[in-house]
């Protein structure tokens, strides 16, 4: 009678937006330009905050016996809190993965994608003086956060002279984001069942992370404190140089450098 053990699948979307294909369409049309152009393109989203710990890790791995755990979740009972902030690069194949201790900031997501194309754009695209960042909606990079843009501008815009473009998935499509299925799943199928009981284990299992297609993965470890409730001065907001696009322009947006 075809039955047999199922699970819940997370296939109904409760809050889609009207202009989810508009959008997709339009996220495409940018990728294609960027691609063509040989111009960095890159997808951004912070992972599931993890407890530095002895904790349960969801998944099983290979061995004689089990590793035994806490049997409660206590953030008293962890050495700190472990936040990472994840780049993929679409074109080069290549993640990258900001470890934060503090709180998951715009300041700490602006950091991140600052400090990689320091550490790694610059050299992997010497003479490109733009770049396409795909992101969710939602959390630290959101769009309807000025504080998010205006360090988008200092960190890196006014920095390294770049001219930023800013595409957002529509609410609700997080999970097409590129960053998700092709940098956090490989992670997370790495580190399964192991206990991430500290930020050097952390940062190693990031750092082995590979595929058969050829992805490898960078790790990173930010011990700076990003406090949260920080907002724009009208300063900032008024050196902004921002240029919402013409279609749907809440979710694409262009920053350029200041003269």
């Amino acid at each position: 009678m075809n039955y047999s053990l199922r699970v819940n699948h997370k296939m109904l979307a409760t809050d889609s937006s009207p202009d989810r294909d508009q959008k997709f369409d339009y996220i495409s049309l940018l990728r294609t330009r960027f691609q063509r152009r040989q111009l960095p393109i890159i997808s951004v989203d912070t992972k599931k905050r993890e407890l530095v710990g002895t904790f349960k890790n969801p998944g099983a791995r290979w061995d004689r016996s089990p590793i035994l755990v806490n049997d409660h979740d206590f953030r008293s009972d962890s050495i700190g809190v472990a936040i990472p902030y994840g780049i993929y690069d679409l074109l080069a194949n290549r993640g990258s993965i900001f470890v934060g201790i503090s709180h998951d900031t715009p300041c700490f997501a602006a950091h991140s994608i600052a400090r990689w194309w320091s550490c790694e754009g610059i050299s992997r695209y010497p003479h490109a003086s733009q770049l396409l960042i795909l992101a969710d909606t939602g959390g630290s990079n959101s769009c309807r956060y000025f504080v998010w843009k205006t360090e988008i501008q200092s960190q890196l815009c006014n920095r390294f002279d770049l001219t930023i473009t800013v595409a957002h998935y529509p609410t609700g499509a997080s999970k097409w984001n590129p960053v998700e299925h092709r940098l956090f799943s490989e992670i997370s199928k790495n580190w399964a069942g192991e206990p991430l009981n500290t930020y050097e284990k952390i940062l190693k299992f990031v750092r082995t992370t590979k595929t058969h297609t050829g992805l490898k993965v960078a790790s990173y470890l930010d011990r700076s404190f990003y406090p949260t409730g920080v907002s724009t001065s009208r300063e900032q907001v008024h050196r902004l140089r921002l240029r919402p696009h013409k279609t749907l322009p809440k979710w694409n947006y262009t920053i350029a450098p200041n003269l």
